[in-house]
């Protein structure tokens, strides 16, 4: 019998435990979704109400043209972020910061 790597069993139970906050995380945004929209100005809701389709879909379609440039960008910096999150802090074993 072989016994089970210990490491590799504690890397896969947190890549486990990361696959579930990740999936607790979607859940939540997807079923919070419907609360964050019925955050709507009185002014606005009425103004949209009183209006025709046409105005209607004008606005969602200018709300999405909105939303996603600013979504996407902050997407973006993030990924660049972790991309070279220790470009600077890579140093040799022994040697001393600022050459010392």
């Amino acid at each position: 019998m072989t016994s089970a790597n210990p490491i590799s069993a504690r890397s896969w139970l947190a890549g486990s435990v990361r696959a579930v906050r990740l999936f607790l995380t979607a859940a939540a945004v997807l079923c919070l979704n419907t609360f964050v929209q019925a955050q709507s100005c009185a002014l606005c809701y009425t103004q949209a109400a009183s209006s025709g389709s046409r105005i209607i879909h004008g606005l969602r379609s200018g709300i999405i043209v909105l939303i996603i440039p600013p979504a996407l960008m902050s997407i973006g910096i993030t990924a660049l972020a972790y991309r070279k999150r220790n470009q600077f802090h890579e140093q040799t074993k022994g040697s001393r910061p600022n050459g010392w």
